[in-house]
């Protein structure tokens, strides 16, 4: 038998080693212009190794700037150098003790007011997309996706992705559930997120916030835990 309050606890540890590494990403201004993306993750990756052992990561790391931030993850645009004006942002999903992590943040280096407010407007559109979970015991997945596609449009933004979310769980969730529309926070799906899975765990859920704007060609990310925390 499951035990959930275990469950529960070790995603938030998972998630507490994440935002650690990202807090400490920033302190040493890891995302900086004359870096290319993959140099910039790569130097991620050794963090995470130096910090918790940290070797595995349940997806690929992503590390996007400039016109590249207007990408979903499904994407691999070509490696880019950061620059002086640019915005930038980081996506990784690293395995703490088999338990999955996943953590996005968004990066503005230069004065762009534009860049700053998106950078800003994003945990707003990450924190009224919970309350709109907590709100409602029974939403589905496609109507939450269409409450935080809402919110991008009134902040200003369009939403980037074709989805707003996915399940986290015990690695390596992605290749039991990846192509099922019911493991994602989005259109297709029209089951209650507060469900158990296949396997009778129930299911915890990443909300992830990416807004984008084509005419000035940039983006921002934002993600991390939906209903623990």
């Amino acid at each position: 038998m499951t035990n959930e309050p275990v469950r529960a606890e070790r995603l938030l540890e998972a998630q507490a080693k994440a935002e650690a590494l990202f807090h400490e990403i920033a302190a040493r201004g890891l995302v900086a212009s004359g870096e290319s993306e993959r140099a910039v993750s790569d130097r991620i990756r050794d963090l995470a190794n130096d910090m918790f052992g940290t070797t595995r990561h349940w997806h690929k790391r992503i590390i996007r700037s400039g016109p590249n931030t207007l990408q979903p993850y499904r994407e691999n645009p070509p490696n880019r150098t950061i620059g002086t004006d640019d915005i930038a942002f980081a996506d990784f999903g690293p395995i703490f003790e088999e338990y999955e992590a996943d953590f996005g943040r968004t990066y503005v280096l230069g004065d762009d007011p534009a860049k700053h407010r998106l950078r800003d407007t994003l945990p707003q559109v990450f924190a009224a997309g919970r309350q709109a979970f907590e709100a409602d015991p029974d939403i589905t997945g496609k109507q939450l996706y269409a409450e935080v596609e809402h919110l991008a449009v009134e902040a200003g933004w369009t939403l980037g992705g074709w989805h707003a979310g996915h399940l986290v769980g015990e690695f390596p969730h992605e290749t039991i559930d990846g192509a099922d529309i019911e493991s994602y926070i989005a259109p297709g799906n029209d089951t209650p997120l507060r469900r158990t899975d296949k396997s009778g765990r129930r299911c915890h859920w990443i909300l992830e916030i990416h807004l984008i704007d084509t005419e000035r060609e940039i983006g921002g990310f934002y993600e991390q835990l939906l209903d623990l925390g």
